[in-house]
């Protein structure tokens, strides 16, 4: 991983331990965690993601980025087609830099997997494997090695329709551009990115939303992406900018929606609710109302940030990161009363 990336200007600090490394550097806690080649370097720069967060956090919020990774090894460029239009199209491209604007802005959390998605998406379950694409060992047991996995898998089991369309855990194929990769991939690097990337991240990931929780009462995960232009419906006066997404009411206090949706609107931001992106994996894993960690999708309009080319930021990204910190500002002031049963903590005003 790269010192120059956006998340590394945020805090570029860290000492290598067991697993992951961590530093407090000022009043900022870095931690580099998983692996993206399959030899963790001693100094964290092969690390799968990168978590800064203030040592007092002044709201109960962790902003995740799982889709923007750009640390591409050069053999995982040398087994693709056409490298520059996969990438492009895979990334949710340097929404990164705009999630380290809004933390810097705000002081909340910020986990940002640096491993790209072409490799693993970390918005995919274990078994959301297209095993078409996978160079399967002799005697390979499917369920063995499902049943290896520490998290929860999908509830439509394995080789489900999104994965055989082509977007599964390793994506296959994108729409209108065909095969991704020049060759199958073989089981053993399936699986070596799973205990490398997917695991450690989702752990990691479940364990900072705990603490969050423990420490206020209740935690807000904010999964930011970015998407391609939207189209115009029947009935709306523009295209969505914004679409929100909380699993149709699952994954959040419906009081965090409503005051997403009321913020946005006051802000000119036309806005779409779960149509057409809902959450994923992400959400479903880790976004427990009933235990005080809430979870909301945030899918951000690629014109809103970058250029024509939809590959670098515009001036406009800085437009967008103060719109969005207003709006974590509000939704964390909400979580931190929803955490102290109404009463919110001077801190987070």
């Amino acid at each position: 991983m790269p010192e120059h990336s956006p998340a590394m200007r945020y805090s570029n600090a860290v000492l290598p331990s067991r697993g992951q490394s961590g530093r407090v550097q000022g009043d900022l806690v870095t931690t580099k965690g998983g692996s993206i080649a399959g030899e963790e370097e001693a100094d964290g720069t092969g690390a799968a993601f990168v978590h800064v967060a203030p040592r007092h956090m002044p709201l109960p919020v962790l902003i995740a980025v799982p889709h923007a990774g750009r640390a591409y090894p050069s053999e995982t460029l040398a087994h693709m087609r056409d490298p520059r239009h996969s990438q492009l199209r895979l990334e949710d491209r340097c929404i990164d830099v705009v999630g380290v604007e809004v933390a810097r802005a705000t002081g909340t959390g910020l986990l940002v997997a640096h491993a790209p998605r072409a490799i693993l998406d970390l918005n995919r379950s274990a078994d959301d494997i297209d095993w078409g694409m996978i160079a399967k060992p002799k005697g390979f047991d499917k369920d063995t090695f499902l049943g290896g996995f520490s998290g929860p898998v999908s509830a439509s089991g394995s080789g489900n329709a999104r994965a055989r369309s082509g977007l599964g855990l390793v994506p296959r194929r994108l729409p209108g551009f065909g095969e991704i990769w020049r060759s199958k991939i073989s089981f053993g690097e399936v699986e070596r990115r799973v205990e490398q990337i997917h695991r450690p991240y989702h752990e990691f990931l479940e364990r900072e939303l705990e603490r969050i929780r423990d420490a206020w009462g209740a935690a807000l995960l904010i999964d930011l992406h970015s998407m391609p232009p939207l189209r115009r419906r029947a009935g709306e006066e523009k295209a969505p900018r914004i679409v929100l997404g909380d699993r149709y009411g699952v994954s959040c206090d419906n009081v965090l929606a409503s005051n997403a949706f009321r913020y946005l609107e006051s802000n000119g931001c036309a806005t779409a609710h779960n149509r057409p992106y809902s959450g994923g994996y992400v959400l479903d894993r880790h976004a427990r109302r009933s235990k005080g960690i809430h979870g909301i999708q945030i899918e951000v309009c690629r014109t809103t940030y970058l250029d024509t080319a939809f590959s670098e930021t515009t001036k406009n990204a800085t437009v967008l990161a103060n719109l969005l910190a207003g709006l974590v500002r509000v939704l964390g002031a909400e979580t931190a009363g929803l955490g102290s049963g109404g009463q919110i903590r001077q801190a987070a005003e």
